[in-house]
């Protein structure tokens, strides 16, 4: 007999940023978002053979963005890496983060399925609510993504990585 069908809810999926450091890893949940969107920003090489009436596409690369906004929060150690960003106009190296996506829907020995991905800080703006205060911008890869095995704590606000 098949499996009924299950929806995945966005909350099955779960993205927690490394307040520490690459050597001592801290990844805290990013709560308090109201936004956290991947556009895969794919390459593509499209060409049309002579002996063929129609296109040949092949997906040559990729290059993700995962857009975000969320309402300020103090004593958030998320909200205040990404806040330090924006407001020193940082860059480089220090405008980097590690983002860990936990996938909850797939279950592995030792915890469940993740991607492991650095990624450059591209702040867009902040202040533009009247309720309360807000930062946006985008998460732009820096690499390859590493898929990795993850756990989460019993309150879900942290996760560890068990496999690199």
């Amino acid at each position: 007999m098949p499996e009924t069908e299950k929806l995945v809810k966005r909350s099955d999926k779960v993205a927690f940023l490394n307040v520490g450091t690459s050597e001592n890893k801290n990844f805290q949940r990013m709560r308090k978002f109201t936004e956290i969107s991947t556009s895969k920003n794919s390459t593509e090489y499209s060409r049309r053979y002579v002996d063929e009436d129609t296109d040949t596409v092949d997906t040559t690369g990729y290059a993700e963005e995962k857009s975000y906004a969320f309402d300020q929060y103090k004593n958030n150690t998320v909200h205040e890496r990404i806040a330090k960003i924006t407001d020193d106009e940082l860059v480089g190296d220090d405008a980097t983060v590690e983002v860990l996506v936990v996938d909850k829907t797939k279950e592995v020995e030792g915890g469940f399925e993740a991607r492991l991905r650095k990624y450059a800080v591209i702040p867009d703006s902040d202040g533009d609510s009247t309720d309360a205060y807000t930062y946006s911008g985008s998460l732009k890869a820096k690499g390859t993504f590493e898929k990795v095995t993850a756990t989460i704590s019993e309150d879900g606000k942290t996760a560890t990585v068990v496999t690199e």
